[in-house]
């Protein structure tokens, strides 16, 4: 009993992570609440992406390009500027 008790535990961990990896598009939900954040911090808001476990956001504020990265709490947790980039830029 306590074998599978730890096989479920270990699928319920697993299965969150794995809905969070790497070069998946974000849920709409998700976005929407990307942009109500940020734009309530005065950012415009270009594109959202998943890449390595974490929100990666482009996004422009007082005439400045930035790259933010957030967790899935929506935490921000760096957010770098970047130099000689056009809003949306690949």
């Amino acid at each position: 009993m306590m074998k599978r008790n730890f096989s479920l535990l270990a699928l319920a961990i697993a299965l969150p992570a794995a809905a969070f990896a790497s070069g998946l598009s974000p849920k709409a939900e998700d976005q929407a609440k990307i942009h109500e954040i940020l734009s309530g911090q005065g950012f415009e808001v270009y594109e959202v992406e998943l890449e390595d476990g974490l929100y990666e956001v482009e996004a422009s504020k007082d005439g400045l390009q930035f790259e933010v990265y957030m967790d899935a709490q929506f935490n921000i947790l760096e957010m770098e500027e970047e130099s000689d980039a056009e809003p949306g830029d690949d």
